[in-house]
């Protein structure tokens, strides 16, 4: 692969990730320190993201993939998503706040796919090449959270606003993209086919039917952390909070590299029991650290995120893979991925925010939280989801890797 067309994809990964770390870890900071949004509201707006992940299927398969080059329509989404992430600065009510914010998440989330697939289309061997390509989308969230962690504006609308400047960036950097034309076009494109639902046969398949009920469940606890543990630790005072997170995605980079390794040596069943008790035990983490002595919980319960991300939702996503026929793969993986990132996120959100609503207090115009409660009640979700995996997940399949 020529190392102009290597460095062009690398860099769009970068910017993409960038965009979207910059605002994602602070946002549930800035509805509720600055906003005074609730903890109800500030779930309902985090759940824009769920559901622009159910409706961008429907972009990318049906307009994306049939009529306009992908690098053209990544421009314009990051353009028009630079002007919402400008204007979501100057809203203070609920309302508009969650207007923009959806607008902006239906702007932003096709270019997941589109990212993934100008990659896949310009590279001859995806196994090799684009992992290599794809981990700078993670380091380019490492880098913008350090930085925003660093200038300590967490619960501005800075986020935003250098969000907003990357996203401009990246509207024209997209124009120098390899010209991708549509993939799909002339063919007839149904809802079943966008949506995966081609798939659903696999669900006869008892342990793979456990699976996928304990995926869209996982994702509820894993709402929690995105959408709240940022506002947690700003409140206790934990100094550089968005700097201590992006930590969590450079253990996910390691974890990576360590995954093929595992993979040869145990079973699919043990490596999501093992991702989920590392859910279980992060949450308890966060209940009982403190900002004093108790400091190296928070960094424990962060640095666990390689484990609790790719022992379980990676992992996830190759099982689904190496269970489908080959038919049905493309199909499995949008199945897969609408019921955890668009259903399961969604109630995670909604849950989320109502829970920490649940869990705080008003008294004389001040409110209070029971975070330790909040995390408890997601470390015994995790475990409950555990103990369903270790009951009635009967696979004893292992992730086939090339020796």
């Amino acid at each position: 692969m020529p190392i102009w067309d290597r460095t062009r994809l690398s860099f769009m990964m970068f910017l993409n990730y960038v965009i979207w770390g910059s605002w994602y870890v602070t946002i549930g900071t800035y509805l509720t320190a600055t906003l005074k949004f609730s903890g109800t509201e500030t779930g309902a707006i985090f759940g824009t993201t769920a559901l622009a992940s159910m409706i961008s299927p429907f972009f990318v398969g049906m307009i994306a993939d049939r009529f306009f080059s992908s690098e053209r329509v990544l421009a314009v989404l990051h353009l028009v998503g630079a002007v919402l992430l400008y204007l979501v600065t100057t809203q203070t009510t609920f309302g508009s706040v969650y207007g923009i914010m959806l607008a902006y998440c239906l702007c932003y989330f096709p270019t997941v796919s589109l990212t993934n697939s100008i990659t896949f289309r310009q590279i001859k061997d995806p196994g090799k090449d684009f992992p290599l390509i794809r981990v700078f989308g993670t380091i380019g969230w490492v880098v913008i959270g350090l930085i925003i962690g660093k200038l300590g504006v967490e619960a501005t609308h800075v986020p935003f606003l250098i969000a907003a400047g990357a996203s401009l960036l990246m509207s024209i950097f997209s124009l120098t993209l390899p010209h991708t034309p549509p993939e799909n076009k002339g063919e007839t494109i149904t809802v079943r086919r966008i949506l995966g639902l081609d798939a659903l046969e696999m669900l006869k398949d008892r342990s793979f039917l456990i699976f996928v009920i304990a995926s869209i469940l996982a994702c509820i606890p894993l709402t929690f952390y995105f959408s709240f543990t940022n506002a947690y630790l700003n409140e206790l005072k934990v100094s550089n909070a968005a700097g201590i997170m992006a930590l969590g995605q450079v253990s996910e980079i390691g974890m990576m590299l360590l995954m093929p390794l595992i993979f040869r040596k145990v079973s699919v069943k043990f490596i999501l029991l093992m991702g989920l008790a590392a859910w279980t035990v992060r949450y308890a983490l966060l209940a009982y650290g403190n900002p004093d002595a108790g400091m190296w919980m928070f960094y424990l319960a962060i640095l666990l995120h390689g484990v609790c991300y790719d022992f379980f939702f990676m992992t996830g996503q190759l099982y689904t893979d190496m269970q489908a026929p080959p038919k049905l793969r493309s199909a499995a993986q949008g199945l897969i991925i609408f019921l955890t990132y668009g259903v399961g996120m969604f109630i995670g959100s909604l849950l989320s925010g109502s829970a920490v609503d649940y869990f705080s207090k008003t008294s004389g115009g001040i409110v209070s939280r029971d975070w330790q409660s909040f995390w408890l009640t997601s470390s015994a979700g995790a475990f409950v989801i555990l103990m369903m995996i270790a009951l009635f997940f009967r696979s004893n399949a292992k992730v086939q890797t090339a020796e």
